[in-house]
């Protein structure tokens, strides 16, 4: 009879650890591509082909689409929606044309031939936040990834058609907030563009959420950091997904590490509580991809995932500066901007048209070193400072190329410096007359200030002003 109860007992604890494992798992995929009125896009199908594979490697039901009409997405997401009902976890995914109206956004199907405002109010678009509402509404996790951040194709018919009343078109798409248990990722942040990739491949984005999201034993919002610094890097810091997150638990797609064995003093198997390690390889990356954001979301997304982390107090002073002075405008500046200096091309020639002395030269590279792009204050464009020039215009989505013109040059100087400007000077042409001057010998010559003290007073200025830099950025 003891052995037949403990047999009995046995198997119970074998179903319920089953059972525990086979949480229901559904998925939405659509990928869309194939756009009857505007310019096509290649890869959304091929991303969410590649997507839709991956999670069904991981256990998930998907409910798949690619080159989708208005009526066949409407199809696809109420068979999802049935699906997802009591979920563990449901995962949505869209690759694809967005829009953004009046600060909601919109998922654009195939045959969509929007007009006016009036054509996406009326059904034309398919609404996020009402669409993830009723599909996922019930499902103890939400995932969602939207990879639908391009420029909006109908822009310029929607303005044109309203002449008469007010309406707020945006570039790419706007902030949205998670409820309990959702998290939110953008392929890039609020009002910004994401690329969609070389053709016949995948987008930066769904690439790397392919190479993460899945990967054994990690913990999605570690996975989510791990994607942030991987696109940042793919893209030169052009691009860095956003997102927002209100997981109350640990959320593994490919099964949690396991256990440490009993009486061993193993660390924490949890990701999570090893991407909050301060001076991990993740998280000085993902530091260094928001580092220069003046966008408070990028730098709290940081201190989601790193609470404690060793550039907590860094990102606390930044957001406290942005919160309170006017430099909230000094990352991806539009307001004034003319349009042109997001298309005009800058080479050699039209920065020399500029006429730049060596003056201007400096107060250019104190600009870019006040916005957290740091370089030597020397008044010459030697090819470090080109390569600082490269990265402002990457942030900024200015056309790349690591010379300026005259648009580039104005939309510099409307922007707001955070730093002091001479923190970090450094004139290379001056030094070998100081030296000069303070070894011996000429009348008149320059202060011996630069072999005092036995130190190096650039260098010093060097320091300061990354310090200072830093609590800035």
């Amino acid at each position: 009879m003891r052995y037949f109860t403990l047999v009995i007992c046995l198997f119970c604890m074998a179903f319920a650890a089953t059972a525990a494992k086979a949480d229901r798992r559904v998925a939405f995929v659509v990928g869309n591509g194939a756009y009857r009125n505007v310019a096509a896009l290649p890869n959304p199908p091929i991303d969410a082909r590649a997507m839709a594979s991956a999670l069904r490697n991981v256990g998930f039901e998907v409910v798949e689409g690619t080159n989708l009409t208005r009526d066949k997405m409407t199809e696809r997401l109420l068979d999802f929606g049935k699906k997802a009902q009591n979920a563990d976890v449901a995962v949505f995914f869209y690759a694809g044309h967005g829009i953004a109206i009046s600060g909601t956004n919109y998922l654009l199907p195939i045959d969509a031939d929007i007009k006016s405002e009036m054509d996406v109010k009326l059904g034309a678009a398919i609404n996020i936040d009402l669409t993830l509402d009723q599909t996922m509404g019930d499902a103890k996790v939400k995932l969602v990834f939207l990879d639908a951040c391009r420029d909006n194709p109908f822009a310029a018919k929607i303005k044109s058609n309203s002449a008469t009343r007010s309406v707020s078109v945006q570039t790419g798409l706007a902030e949205m907030k998670s409820g309990e248990g959702t998290l939110i990722a953008f392929a890039t942040g609020p009002g910004q563009t994401a690329l969609d990739g070389q053709e016949g491949a995948n987008s930066p984005f769904t690439r790397a959420l392919l190479a993460n999201i899945t990967a054994p034993g990690v913990e999605i919002q570690q996975a989510m950091t791990r994607v942030r610094a991987q696109v940042n890097e793919e893209t030169n810091k052009s691009q860095l997904p956003w997102g927002h997150t209100n997981l109350i638990g640990s959320v593994y797609l490919n099964g949690a590490p396991a256990a440490a064995p009993a009486g061993t003093s193993a660390a924490p198997s949890a990701p999570a509580a090893v991407a909050s390690a301060p001076g991990t390889d993740v998280e000085l990356e993902f530091w260094r991809s928001i580092k220069d954001s003046n966008k408070p979301e990028e730098l709290n997304a940081y201190l989601t995932n790193y609470p404690n982390g060793q550039f907590r107090s860094l990102a606390l002073s930044r957001i406290a500066s942005l919160e309170s002075g006017p430099s909230t405008t000094t990352r991806n500046l539009t307001t004034g901007i003319d349009p042109a200096t997001f298309t005009e091309e800058a080479t050699q020639v039209t920065e020399d048209q500029i006429g730049l002395d060596k003056g201007q030269r400096r107060d250019v590279q104190r600009r870019l070193n006040g916005l957290g792009f740091d370089t030597k204050i020397t008044g010459k464009f030697d090819e470090s400072t080109r390569v600082v020039i490269t990265r402002w215009q990457a942030a900024r989505g200015y056309p790349k190329s690591g010379y300026l013109n005259r648009l580039q040059h104005k939309a510099l100087l409307t922007e707001i410096v955070a730093t002091t400007p001479s923190a970090n000077s450094s004139d290379d042409e001056g030094r070998p007359a100081r030296r000069r001057a303070s070894s011996g010998g000429g009348g008149g010559g320059a202060p011996a200030r630069s072999s005092h003290g036995g130190g190096d007073p650039a260098g010093a200025g060097r320091f300061i002003g990354g310090v200072v830099g830093g609590m800035f950025r």
